[in-house]
Formats: C-alpha cells, sequence, structure tokens
C-alpha cells in the first residue's frame, strides 16, 4: 500500500501523484472518464485535478465539462468521502475573474456540477493583481466558514502577490493557502525554482505541478523527427528539437533503462523527489496510460540520477 502524504499544513492525505482532470470531456468521453477514475482509484489514488474551465476551448463546450463528469462518477461509485477533489476559480467563460461576488458564484456552480457539498482544494487558477488579495482572500475564507471548501490554494501568482495574501492571513486569522500549483518539469524549471519555490518551502505550502510531462515530452513518445497523433502534439514537439531536451532524453532513456521502468516514471520520479513537491499532476486519456504515471509512487531515484536528471536539465 503506497503511503499517502500530508498536503502542506491542511489535514488532507494524499495519493503521490494528482490525476489531471483536463481531459474529462476533452480527449476522453464519460465512459473513458469512467475507467481511468475507477482505475487510478483502484490503485490507491484519491487526488483528482479539475477546473471550472474545463473544457471551454473544445468547440461545443461550455466550461465545466470535467467537473459534471466527476460528480456523475462520484455518485456513481457512491465514494465521496474517499477522494480529494481539488477545483480551480477564475477560468470559466461565465465566472471570470476572482472577484468576491465571482468567487462564491463560481464555487456554487462547481458544487452544483460536482454533485457534492464541500470542494477539498478551491484555487484561484490565475491571479488576478486587479483585484486586492484582502477580496480574495476574504471570499474564499467566507466559502471555508460556510463549509463549501475545506482549504484553499492558488495558482499561477506572483511571489509576491502569494506572500501578500499569505501575509493578510496570517493578519486578519483568516482562512490560509495551504497549497500551490506552479508550472514546473524537468524541461521547465524557472517557472517555479527561486523565490516561488523558495516561498512555498518558508511558509509549508506542498506544490502540486502542472504540466509534470511538458505536455507529453516526458514520456518519451516524442522524438526528433517523430509524427505523434496526440492534441498535445505541437507543444512537446518543441521540447524534442531543442538541445535541452534531447539532453533530457538521453539521461532519462539511461535511467529508465537500469530501472526497468518507463521514461514518463522517471520524470515524475524526479519532480516528485523535488523539495516541496506534493504531489505532480498528470493526466490519461486512457486507461493504459496510467501505469507509468502510477508509477511514481513505487520509484525512488538515486542520489547520483537525481543529480544527473538536474543537470542534463540545467
Amino acid at each position: 500500500m503506497t503511503s499517502l502524504r500530508t498536503l502542506g499544513s491542511s489535514d488532507l492525505e494524499v495519493f503521490p501523484l494528482s490525476l489531471g482532470g483536463n481531459v474529462f470531456g476533452w480527449t476522453a468521453d464519460e465512459k473513458t472518464s469512467f475507467a481511468v477514475l475507477d482505475a487510478y482509484t483502484a490503485a490507491g489514488g484519491n487526488l483528482v485535478d479539475t477546473a471550472d474551465s474545463y473544457s471551454a476551448w473544445l468547440e461545443g463546450n461550455k466550461g465545466g465539462e470535467s467537473e459534471t463528469i466527476i460528480g456523475k462518477w462520484v455518485r456513481a461509485r457512491g465514494n465521496r468521502d474517499s477522494v480529494v477533489i481539488a477545483t480551480k476559480v477564475s477560468q470559466h467563460p461565465e465566472y471570470q475573474g476572482l472577484s468576491a461576488a465571482n468567487i462564491k458564484a463560481a464555487a456554487d456552480a462547481s458544487l452544483r456540477r460536482l454533485d457534492t457539498d464541500h470542494i477539498d482544494l478551491y484555487y484561484t487558477h490565475f491571479d488576478k493583481p486587479e483585484v486586492p488579495v484582502e477580496e480574495i482572500i476574504g471570499a474564499l475564507d467566507e466559502l471555508v466558514k460556510a463549509g463549501k471548501v475545506r482549504h484553499i490554494a492558488a495558482s499561477n501568482i506572483t511571489p509576491e502577490r502569494l506572500q501578500a495574501s499569505l501575509d493578510f492571513s496570517d493578519r486578519e486569522g483568516l482562512a490560509r493557502y495551504v497549497a500551490l500549483q506552479p508550472h514546473y518539469n524537468l524541461v521547465s524549471r524557472d517557472t517555479y525554482e527561486g523565490p516561488l519555490q523558495d516561498l512555498a518551502a518558508r511558509e509549508g505550502l506542498a506544490a502540486m505541478p502542472y504540466f509534470s510531462l511538458a505536455s507529453g515530452f516526458l514520456t518519451g513518445k516524442y522524438r526528433p523527427g517523430t509524427t505523434v497523433d496526440s492534441a498535445r502534439a505541437g507543444g512537446a514537439a518543441k521540447y524534442a528539437e531543442s538541445e535541452r531536451g534531447q539532453k533530457v532524453l538521453a539521461a532519462l532513456d539511461e535511467i529508465a533503462a537500469a530501472h526497468e521502468a518507463p521514461v514518463a516514471t522517471v520524470a515524475l520520479a524526479w519532480l516528485a523527489a523535488q523539495p516541496t513537491i506534493t504531489a505532480p499532476i498528470a493526466s490519461a486519456r486512457t486507461p493504459d496510460q496510467l501505469p507509468a504515471l502510477l508509477g511514481v509512487a513505487r520509484l525512488s531515484l538515486t542520489d547520483e540520477e537525481l543529480e544527473k536528471l538536474t543537470q542534463a536539465s540545467a
């Protein structure tokens, strides 16, 4: 049985891989999404990450499709108490921004789609600098006091705004961010390392990186000169053509061979071993993509292997 990790200063205990829900209602239909969720939880997984805007970018969608599928699945399986659901506010086409009124209205809409009375972890999806942190934290605190949200978190935020938010919470005795969702992986390190990571460490925040596999590049299936039929192929291709991307792939290939493990598992294991990281987020379009992701819970890299990957990605 994989040991769970405590999520920052919260009372949440989570599996070391967070299942990304961005594909539900996009590249995975409802039936396939149910199969992925079933396989993830059967393996011990318990943290599902989504957002109210998923997948508004797809023609014919309105946003909220992912939440709706997760809500139907939880209702069908009767497992709400054993699943940690994280969702986000600010980007839904009908609930744009982080005004107090919008945060509260969007939360109610998410609760309806998720078919639940509480959200375990509620993120501000993209910070809106024009809104005072006092207004944002105040609204989030009201949701916590009302029992609609258990814990709050932030994504896509500057160190300065994050610090100001934490300071306000501490000063006023209001709900405090317990987690951070940064863009972070082996080929995108400067998006988190430095002031933001230092702040997370200092303040005891749990980090759950998104794009953990760099749009699929760190699965190893995107190589120079190859073509992959995927909605994310364009994003991965830019890494495959870079010198750093090729160095990282070479190091991943070597370490994966030594462990007889998939390349994706090794990439996630490096990420999971970094300071402040609690559970990298990765999504699976089909159940057969899951084992390579779930392997992060069992694979421990040596200090030498971690350093080799760190050097290759520098």
